[in-house]
């Protein structure tokens, strides 16, 4: 019974690299328009919103959200959330309309197509790289100066054991947000590592809670001020992983 499973597990995650792929293959020309300029990223941001939302029904994921504010067109943020699962990527751009760019790992340059507008569109980190740390911190000031949010899921890893609820977070985000004075904007996401975690064997449809949190001001911090930033972030999306409010 457990190899019939399996095979039924595989087939499914097959079937989530097809529509990771079809949408970008269809699209192609259009996607490819949309990158030529940096101040045509919103149009762009609008076809990824699309595409996720193809995914995320596609796979029989069921978007539930609950929100305890609603963000203001115009505005920068920098958005945060637990990470658990590469749907991750596809339930924020759900979730969120404020053109926004990813801070994301440099390993997933190499899956085929994803990996080409992935490139061009978002920010990557090598983490065995410290000048490339250095790089990031550059280039998301340049897109918030341009008036865009960032994204950064701030564990900076799936954590390999399962059994972790939360893993640290690191400071890159909130030192940004902080010098740039823009809100922290978490969210929980409750059932992503349940639905699609990096583990082979571990997928299923259903729901996609999400808890949208009131964002953090950053205003009146120093730099000084985040670690307690990281801290206060970090226990709200804790306190709601352990006892959900969706």
């Amino acid at each position: 019974m457990k190899i019939i499973n399996y095979f039924f597990i595989f087939l499914y995650r097959i079937w989530f690299y097809i529509l990771l792929s079809v949408p970008i293959i269809i699209l192609f020309p259009v996607l490819l328009i949309s990158i030529l300029r940096e101040k045509w990223y919103p149009f762009f941001f609008a076809l990824a919103r699309l595409w996720a939302t193809i995914i995320l029904f596609g796979m029989g994921f069921i978007p539930k959200i609950k929100r305890e504010t609603r963000y203001k067109k115009g505005q920068s943020y920098m958005f945060v959330a637990n990470h658990t699962s590469m749907a991750d990527i596809m339930l924020m751009l759900y979730v969120t309309r404020n053109p926004f760019v990813f801070v994301g790992k440099k390993e997933l340059v190499k899956i085929p197509i994803f990996g080409f507008f992935y490139k061009r569109t978002c920010i990557l980190v090598d983490r065995t790289n410290p000048k490339s740390r250095l790089e990031v911190f550059k280039r998301a000031q340049d897109k918030l100066n341009q008036g865009l949010s960032v994204c950064i899921f701030p564990e900076g890893r799936v954590p390999d054991d399962l059994t972790v609820i939360l893993d640290t977070f690191k400071d890159g985000a909130f030192r940004l947000a902080i010098n740039h004075q823009i809100p922290i904007a978490p969210m929980t996401f409750h059932d992503n590592k349940k639905r699609f975690s990096y583990s082979f064997l571990s997928a299923s449809p259903g729901k996609m809670r999400v808890k949208v949190h009131e964002t953090l001001p950053t205003k009146i911090l120093s730099m000084d001020d985040r670690r307690i930033l990281n801290h206060t972030t970090h226990t709200i999306i804790e306190e709601e992983l352990v006892n959900p409010t969706i």
